[in-house]
């Protein structure tokens, strides 16, 4: 995904889910709302693919099911030294503690698209592209 010349890259966000459905629904409703989204079936998926594109912006925002979390917290911590320290968002069942992290939000299931997608945004709001008149 390289931008047209003068024009800033969307942020880059990592969506590191281990089920496809709820993953590509994600990874969609984000690049609909104008993220540069991809989407990551574990932790360390989401490390190899932040290594491959030089094109692409770092990493500035990481969604992370719990699930994959499990196991996982050696790739998290290289990931997001990697990345410069991006915005990590955990989501967690309701009623369990949250394993420490660097997370700076920890949305709790159930939670809909919709609501990951708006704390997306708090978190890393987009660039206006411009002063909204077409003349």
């Amino acid at each position: 995904m390289s931008p047209m010349p003068g024009n800033v890259p969307p942020p880059r966000v990592v969506v590191a889910m281990a089920e496809q459905w709820p993953r590509a629904l994600l990874r969609a409703a984000l690049l609909e709302a104008g993220y540069d989204a991809v989407g990551a079936r574990s932790v360390a998926e989401a490390l190899a693919q932040g290594r491959g594109d030089p094109e692409r912006d770092p990493i500035k925002l990481l969604v992370v099911d719990r699930p994959v979390l499990v196991g996982a917290e050696r790739f998290l911590e290289e990931l997001v030294s990697l990345h410069g320290r991006p915005i990590c968002l955990l989501v967690a069942p309701a009623g369990e503690v949250a394993p420490e992290g660097p997370w700076r939000e920890v949305l709790r299931r159930p939670v809909s698209i919709g609501e990951i997608v708006e704390a997306v945004r708090r978190h890393l709001p987009l660039a206006s592209t411009g002063s909204g008149s077409i003349e």
